[in-house]
């Protein structure tokens, strides 16, 4: 069954998704809900989304390069991106000049790229990709100058939205979907 929901989006949306070899993300605001907590000893505590990470793996077992391009130094955001297997770029001055060197490196062009962010330290790499991206609850400047926002909120399910339209334009949520059901099947009736 065809993802049901693809022409919810408007065709300049799908086109643009249908295009991105390089997915980069902010991490707070985006992969979280952009609140920071420390504990007694200063040390920094996040919490991801687990769909927005199923999404992500989802994104590199299709072929689309997945990459973290944060300002804030951060160990957490290298360990989530360690643990799913995605490059991590922290501690970033220049997220224009970091999405340019992934992208040069990848031999893609930023017309082939897509941004997610959420805040003022995003708008300049997202006014340069193919496709800007923003969480509903983004700050308004930047929600006002992305070509699309998620109706879920940064840190609850927003790069899971996205990562599902980026899959279902380049037509690959059918065959993962496929994937994952045979195996499961499989693994119900003993066979896996």
């Amino acid at each position: 069954m065809p993802y049901s929901h693809l022409n919810d989006y408007p065709a300049d949306i799908r086109n643009r998704a249908a295009r991105v070899r390089l997915a980069c993300f902010d991490v707070d605001g985006t992969l979280t809900d952009g609140r920071l907590f420390f504990d007694s000893q200063g040390v920094e505590l996040k919490a991801f989304h687990v769909h927005d990470g199923q999404g992500l793996v989802l994104l590199r077992k299709a072929g689309i390069a997945v990459a973290f391009v944060t300002a804030r130094p951060s160990v957490i955001a290298e360990q989530r991106a360690a643990e799913l297997e995605l490059e991590a770029h922290t501690g970033v001055k220049d997220k224009l000049a970091c999405v340019q060197a992934i992208a040069t490196r990848l031999g893609i062009g930023l017309d082939e790229v897509a941004f997610m962010g959420d805040d003022l330290p995003d708008l300049r790499v997202m006014s340069q990709v193919g496709l800007a991206v923003a969480p509903c609850n983004a700050h308004p400047w930047v929600r006002e100058r992305v070509q699309w926002r998620t109706s879920a909120r940064a840190g609850h399910g927003a790069a899971r939205e996205f990562c599902d339209l980026l899959l279902a334009a380049q037509g690959k949520a059918e065959a993962l979907l496929a994937e994952v059901t045979r195996l499961e099947g499989a693994r119900i009736e003993g066979k896996a």
